[in-house]
């Protein structure tokens, strides 16, 4: 159960273990459009479950593992009869301050989902490191949290490993430049996650890597799944998000000083990332009402 929600964002209370919240769901319960600071992972267990990020919807076979950032809207509906599903919140500020793990996590947006039918053998692997993080957490074995954070641990290295692989990323490029040009991409994306407000061009970045703009861009989208322009946008906008939740800074102010020079684009890019405008969204997170909270064993979200 969402615990504390104010409008539409929910704040995660960790209770005992710093920046870690689990939860065995089988509530036959929908939760509505909302979002947090932490990452949350979605794991079925027993039948299927549905998902929205944004504007995208999903529907979770058992085995699969939906991850969503901090800051995505999201809604998450239960199917009819006995589902089962592990959720997990996760502070990421707290949990790893590694580099790299921060470079997997700009990567991530607006969310990364695992189908088990994929990859079966790698799917089994992140789901039995979930598996243990969840027995550990709910039962009582002495230090239990060295082990929640080892398999947590295992579990980004393994997808970070897959995701950053620099040979499937560049595949057509020589074997002895491949790591070279992921390092180089992944610092890239770190730059503009520091500097997304700032006005960034495809030229100025193209630049920074030592390749033309053509070649830049292309070998970008190779890398991330998605065009440098518009990582760039959603990185703004998430800039916006933060801005827009802040009482007394009008929504041209936020667009400013996210990166927008137009409010008119602005505006046009917000909804269609978010599914609302910006002045909606600020009305939404404007409604301030609080759930009630549960304490059994196995809490439910």
């Amino acid at each position: 159960m969402i615990e504390v929600l104010n409008g539409i964002q929910e704040t995660v209370v960790y209770r005992n273990l710093k920046g870690i919240r689990l939860y065995h769901n089988r509530e036959n319960e929908n939760y509505p459009i909302h979002w947090h600071m932490a990452m949350e992972i979605i794991m079925p267990y027993r039948e299927k479950y549905s998902a929205k990020v944004g504007e995208t919807d999903f529907t979770l076979n058992v085995g699969d593992i939906l991850l969503i950032p901090p800051g995505e809207l999201h809604s998450l509906s239960a199917p009819p009869g006995k589902g089962e599903r592990l959720i997990a919140l996760l502070d990421l500020s707290s949990v790893f301050r590694s580099s790299d793990m921060s470079s997997l996590f700009h990567l991530l947006h607006p969310y990364m989902l695992i189908r088990s039918s994929d990859d079966p053998e790698f799917s089994r692997s992140l789901c039995a490191c979930l598996s243990e993080v969840e027995r550990e957490y709910f039962g009582n074995e002495p230090l239990a949290e060295a082990s929640i954070y080892s398999h947590l641990l295992r579990f980004f290295t393994l997808l970070g490993r897959r995701t950053l692989n620099a040979t499937v990323k560049f595949p057509d490029i020589m074997p002895g430049k491949q790591h070279e040009y992921a390092e180089k991409f992944m610092a890239i994306c770190n730059y503009i996650c520091d500097h997304c407000a700032e006005n960034l061009t495809v030229e100025a970045l193209a630049e920074k890597t030592g390749f033309s703009k053509f070649h830049f861009s292309r070998l970008f989208k190779q890398f991330t799944g998605m065009t440098c322009y518009n990582y760039l946008m959603n990185k703004r906008i998430s800039c916006a998000e933060r801005l827009l939740i802040m009482p007394g800074l009008s929504v041209t102010e936020a667009a400013m000083q996210s990166g927008f020079n137009s409010l008119s684009t602005f505006n046009r890019i917000f909804k269609s990332v978010k599914g609302c405008t910006p002045s909606e969204y600020r009305q939404l997170n404007n409604r301030r009402f609080k759930t009630h909270s549960d304490a059994d064993l196995h809490p439910q979200k």
